[in-house]
């Protein structure tokens, strides 16, 4: 599939890869996403994928999991074991399994077959405007005064360097896990709605959303333990840190 660039002119243009098997689905993908400005790659198997990534160094990936060759979540594997990129996956089944693997081996967000272009290219920006935050996170933390690190209970939170420690051991998360856990955690035993965690941590605000959140929360329970965030059934979640010994 070839490429396509946006209309505006850029020294630098953001640089996106859609790695989608269904030509007329990848073409809809690549002209709506090269309207916003952005210089689109888009190709149809999975080692292409892995291919064009190494090659074009994209700042974010829209990655379908069903792929001839290779599945999407293994160029997802393989793509974040070069350089950590944003990744948008989407999925032709609505089922919660596949997409907390999808979250497990790297990917920042998904979506489910069908959907809107509109919501689409919100996600994408959504995760760009994440990126351009980890990045300034990076660069406080070379300041002479860097934000101090977030002790909460027995977790222990480093927004500069964007690291989370938890019983000493430190624990990888996405950059949408380490946002959602801030979220979470700069006001912990407050419930907070799951509209609001995805206007503060997606920057979207849509009920279509909501399951975004729930899928993000399970990955989070899984790598830092079930017991530090609360379901507050028909309205969020809360974060409940360990009371510190006596």
């Amino acid at each position: 599939m070839s490429a396509v660039s946006g209309s505006r002119s850029s020294a630098a243009p953001t640089k996106v890869l859609v790695v989608e098997d269904e030509p007329a689905i990848a073409q809809a993908i690549a002209r709506r996403l090269s309207a916003e400005g952005w210089a689109v790659e888009a190709v149809g198997d999975g080692l292409a994928g892995v291919e064009a990534a190494a090659r074009i160094v994209p700042d974010v990936v829209v990655l379908d999991v069903m792929l001839p060759g290779i599945d999407g979540l293994e160029v997802c594997r393989r793509i974040q074991a070069e350089r950590p990129v944003p990744v948008l996956m989407l999925t032709a089944r609505d089922d919660e399994t596949d997409m907390l693997i999808g979250l497990g081996v790297g990917a920042d967000d998904y979506m489910t077959k069908p959907f809107s272009m509109r919501e689409l290219v919100a996600r994408t920006k959504a995760l760009l405007r994440r990126t351009e935050r980890a990045t300034r996170a990076l660069e406080i933390a070379t300041a002479e005064a860097p934000e101090p690190p977030l002790a909460v209970g027995d977790v222990t939170i480093d927004r500069a360097q964007r690291r989370v420690v938890r019983h000493g051991q430190e624990v990888h998360l996405t950059p949408t896990e380490f946002d959602l856990l801030v979220a979470l955690a700069t006001s912990p035993r407050t419930v907070l709605t799951r509209e609001r965690l995805l206007a503060e941590v997606w920057d979207w605000v849509d009920a279509s959303g909501t399951r975004t959140v729930d899928s993000h929360v399970k990955a989070l329970r899984r790598k830092l333990g079930p017991d530090l965030i609360r379901t507050v059934h028909g309205v969020g979640y809360a974060f409940e840190p360990a009371e510190p010994d006596a």
